[in-house]
């Protein structure tokens, strides 16, 4: 690859994965890929026990150099404008999972999704849900048949406690992005 990968990294309301994702945002950033921050109106907007919504934009920014898009009229023209190679959705909520399955585009993170989809582009989607088993599942099954999305490796992430729950393994993030740029799905889907 002779140019600078650029990727939009989207972040949704599941908080408590926030420090997991940025780790792996972090060191996509370092290891020399131009990312593009974008948050949901939640991820954006809202105070929660794992920090407050400036402090993660902030973090997100000292990361990436680039303040975070947050409104819907910032998300529209990544795809048309060729502003990145692909999309990664991390963390991907079951309500963003719902919202992409069914083709509702009115968050950022969603029609960020839809801009960058309408041109081909790979959409990585990094699950992190309580319902991934049970409400979730028919979305979840339904992403990963669309063309041009792909679904970062995922497993029951508390069976005894939550066992209808669902999170990716950030880690596989990145080797997810190279097997989506080259029209592929990460196997095993299932992580072990």
């Amino acid at each position: 690859m002779s140019e600078r990968r650029r990727v939009v990294w989207a972040m949704c309301g599941s908080f408590c994965t926030f420090e997991k994702t940025a780790e792996q945002m972090e060191r996509m950033a370092q290891s020399g890929v131009q990312v593009l921050p974008l948050m949901s109106f939640n991820a954006a907007g809202l105070d929660t026990r794992f920090g407050t919504a400036e402090s993660w934009k902030k973090r997100v920014e000292a990361i990436t150099g680039s303040r975070p898009i947050e409104t819907l009229q910032g998300a529209e023209p990544l795809g048309p404008q060729d502003l990145a190679d692909a999309m990664i959705v991390a963390p991907c909520t079951g309500a963003t999972l719902a919202k992409l399955a069914a083709g509702i585009s009115d968050t950022p993170v969603t029609l960020g999704a839809k801009s960058m989809l309408r041109g081909a582009k790979p959409l990585v989607l990094a699950v992190s849900t309580n319902d991934g088993l049970s409400a979730s599942f028919e979305n979840l099954a339904k992403m990963l048949s669309r063309k041009n999305v792909y679904l970062v490796p995922f497993l029951q992430d508390d069976w005894l406690k939550k066992p209808w729950s669902l999170q990716s393994d950030f880690s596989l993030i990145a080797d997810t992005l190279e097997c989506a740029m080259r029209g592929r799905q990460l196997q095993p889907v299932l992580a072990v």
